[in-house]
């Protein structure tokens, strides 16, 4: 009894000396201004579905996720075996119902086969996303965990009181006891925090932290890391789940959204969060931070709660704010908007020409729509076209709108690039203007627009309620011309589907859908969000490049997509992929084209 005391004591202080230091760097990192504790069903019903029951780890990677899922319902089975297995050796035996044993017994042996899959899977399969370095730690605590379930199931076959017992009992201590200093060491740290990960998330996708303070530029310095980016850059369990659905690494690029957070891990480790040097530099460099083109893919894959969208803006943030980032496609950007208060810089005058041309209504407080043109659809030609096609498909509806006489950028792309200024120029300058002239309601082509509005600029004001314009049509579809028939595949916005959660209502309007290999949830970017598209030309391949010939690979003669900047990057990457897969590239065309053109059959 006193060896097994002291092993106790041994395997308890190994893992409380390391987690304490851990531990400590996470409570002593800046408070996240703003964070609030609330939503607690919301926040209950997450830490059920996604720890619990494992609903995203099986979701997302069926076989290997229900791998994982077996280990962890497995350990939650074992944690009454584990605890009754110690009392037992201080003759305090707690656990009686040999049908939980049993019950355990089937667990142990759906854990061994999980985890010799995995260490298979890691060790010998070794998909790209995990990453080129072997760790042979992980292997050794999967030899661990098989070894518990083994000596486990073992114990069945053998006396109570035989040697062989006895042997089997104490290698059953060994395993958790080595196990568990193990834990603060290794990946395995999620183990702990992953559930208060998903438990304290910000509760909303892609949610931008609102800067305290006139001090606050974003994440400079050590200081400036606040404690749920800490414990996030601890919680990584480092499958690769956001590399494997990164546009930029999948094409190419130095950015890797999982080396982002264990970057800001590695700092935590060196430095500390009371460290005045710079966040990018050794860990993270401040070109694969620009890379980012905040399509979420990264943050809606994770398991673990971890969002690296905040992340990696804040890191934009910090390196704007302060000057750090020089570009002259950025710099350009940021002088446009503040100059013209469009991103394409042409003059107001051109927008009001376009608006005179198609006798467009202007907004006067009576129309129960303002018809939000942005700056693709006021500026851009094909977005006009887009603006033209769903003013008709309004008409035919009999819907009452206008449009502004006066309308800024809602500052979407400098806002994912982290020019906070300038984004809060133009937010409270819309705000005043939507204000002023009595608008209730918005709708919007552009899923960025509808974004920024509905959320972004709720930090300096409160916005009318918007919709985008393939919710507005999706509601009334019982009375628009149904479908010609004619096979069309669809693109995925990104900040329709996984910023908004619209996935079905364009795919309504649409009828004879053929679907991409990836698409909804797993919809590949077109490489224009978080500013990109303004930045002039991209390293590796071209992210819409690699995109389109997903799409012209499905056979479909038409291609829609639902977002003016998806439709911008899209159509000169149709026509450039199309002599390696086809003569002639399919035609491409937004939702509301497609409707139109059905109104006049």
């Amino acid at each position: 009894m006193l060896l097994l005391a002291l092993a106790i004591c041994a395997s308890a202080a190994g893992f409380w000396m390391r987690f304490q230091k851990i531990w400590l760097r996470i409570i002593h990192s800046k408070k996240d201004p703003g964070f609030a504790l609330t939503h607690l069903g919301h926040r209950s019903w997450d830490f059920f579905w996604e720890v619990l029951c494992q609903a995203k780890v099986i979701q997302q990677r069926p076989l290997p996720g229900l791998a994982h899922a077996f280990v962890f319902w497995g350990f939650c089975a074992f944690a009454l075996v584990s605890l009754n297995h110690f009392t037992a050796g201080f003759g305090c035996a707690f656990l009686r119902s040999q049908f939980y044993f049993l019950f355990a017994a089937v667990f142990a042996a759906l854990v061994a086969v999980s985890i010799f899959g995995l260490f298979v899977r890691r060790f010998f399969v070794r998909p790209v996303w995990l990453g080129a370095k072997v760790s042979y730690e992980s292997g050794f605590i999967a030899l661990l965990i098989f070894a518990l379930m083994a000596t486990y199931l073992g114990a069945f076959f053998v006396p109570d009181t035989s040697v062989a017992a006895r042997v089997l009992w104490w290698l059953h201590s060994l395993c958790i006891l080595v196990f568990l200093p193990l834990i603060p060491h290794t990946k395995h740290l999620h183990l702990v925090l992953s559930p208060l990960t998903i438990f304290l998330s910000r509760g909303e996708f892609s949610a931008i932290p609102k800067l305290e303070g006139d001090e606050d530029f974003g994440l400079v310095t050590g200081k400036d890391v606040t404690q749920l980016v800490s414990l996030q850059a601890y919680s990584c369990v480092e499958c690769g789940r956001c590399t494997e659905h990164c546009p930029a690494s999948n094409t190419g690029k130095e950015l890797n959204p999982k080396e982002i957070i264990l970057g800001m891990r590695g700092y935590l480790n060196e430095l500390g969060p009371a460290s005045e040097s710079p966040l990018l530099g050794k860990f993270n460099s401040m070109e694969a931070a620009f890379q980012c083109t905040t399509c979420g893919a990264c943050e809606f894959q994770c398991p673990v709660g971890i969002e690296h969208l905040p992340v990696i803006v804040g890191l934009r943030r910090g390196a704007v704010n302060t000057g750090a980032w020089e570009d002259e496609y950025g710099g350009k950007l940021f002088n446009t908007l503040e100059r013209s208060g469009n991103s394409l810089g042409m003059g107001s005058g051109e927008r009001a020409k376009f608006i005179q041309k198609q006798q467009f209504p202007i907004f006067d407080g009576t129309q129960e729509y303002c018809l939000w043109l942005g700056c693709m659809g006021a500026y851009d030609p094909q977005g006009r076209e887009i603006i033209n096609s769903f003013a008709q498909v309004m008409n035919y509806l009999g819907a009452s709108f206008g449009v502004l006489k006066k309308e800024k950028c809602t500052g979407d792309p400098v806002r994912r690039l982290g020019n906070d200024l300038v984004f809060q120029q133009l937010a409270e300058e819309n705000l005043e203007n939507l204000q002023q002239n009595k608008v209730r309601k918005i709708v919007s082509i552009c899923p960025h627009c509808v974004r920024t509005i509905s959320t972004d600029w709720k930090d300096f004001g409160t916005a009318p309620e918007i919709e985008h314009h393939s919710e507005f049509m999706a509601r009334h579809k019982d009375k628009l011309p149904k479908s010609d028939g004619d096979q069309v595949t669809y693109h995925d916005p990104c900040y329709l589907g996984r910023y908004r959660n619209i996935y079905d209502e364009p795919r309504a309007l649409i009828g004879n859908l053929v679907e991409p290999p990836r698409s909804r949830e797993r919809g590949f970017c077109c490489g224009a969000g978080g500013g990109l598209t303004f930045l002039g030309e991209e390293k590796g391949e071209r992210v819409s490049h690699a995109r389109a010939k997903e799409l012209t690979a499905t056979g479909a003669k038409t291609v829609a997509a639902a977002c003016p900047f998806c439709n911008s990057m899209l159509k000169d990457a149709l026509a450039a992929t199309a002599n390696s897969i086809t003569n002639s590239p399919p035609r491409l065309v937004d939702i509301a084209q497609l409707v139109a053109s059905r109104l006049n059959h």
